[in-house]
């Protein structure tokens, strides 16, 4: 249950966010052509992942997922939640981060543990939410991993 009520409150926040809160523009590439990439790209992981959990790109939304692929993070409801708590600690700070924080802790007390050590390594990591990853689609994944010391989470 409270899995389905975060959803539905992403599901209907999604469309006003793109609209109102973030200003950079789409990036408009297929999931065909990031898989296109080298194997060992970012761009090419990014791709697979979409790929994997059959998902779209989400115009002006697509940094989450990037952010899924560089922490290794899954997407159940309280991964989600652990990934935002880490880019909490890595510097990050938006209206659906702290909200999605907020919520998922009233919601997920029980996984507390989890979003600490989330926050902790994203505290540990070298400040990287903030990136243009359009442009870095091509560099090697495990390259952008050990530079800004992203773990998993």
């Amino acid at each position: 249950m409270r899995a389905f009520i975060l959803e539905t409150i992403y599901e209907w926040s999604k469309k006003p966010y793109q609209k109102w809160f973030k200003n950079q523009p789409s990036w408009d590439i297929p999931i065909k052509a990031l898989i296109q990439y080298p194997k060992e790209s970012l761009g090419f992981h990014l791709g697979c992942f979409m790929l994997q959990h059959d998902f779209s790109p989400q115009p002006k939304l697509e940094n989450h997922d990037v952010f899924h692929v560089l922490t290794n993070t899954g997407v159940s409801v309280p991964e989600e939640i652990s990934m935002q708590y880490y880019l909490l600690g890595n510097g990050k700070r938006s209206i659906y981060l702290i909200s999605v924080i907020f919520l998922g802790t009233l919601l997920y007390p029980d996984k507390f543990q989890l979003f600490s050590k989330a926050y902790k390594k994203g505290k540990v990591a070298y400040t990287f939410y903030q990136l243009d990853y359009k442009k870095l689609l091509h560099q090697p994944i495990q390259n952008l991993q050990t530079t800004f010391l992203i773990s998993k989470v």
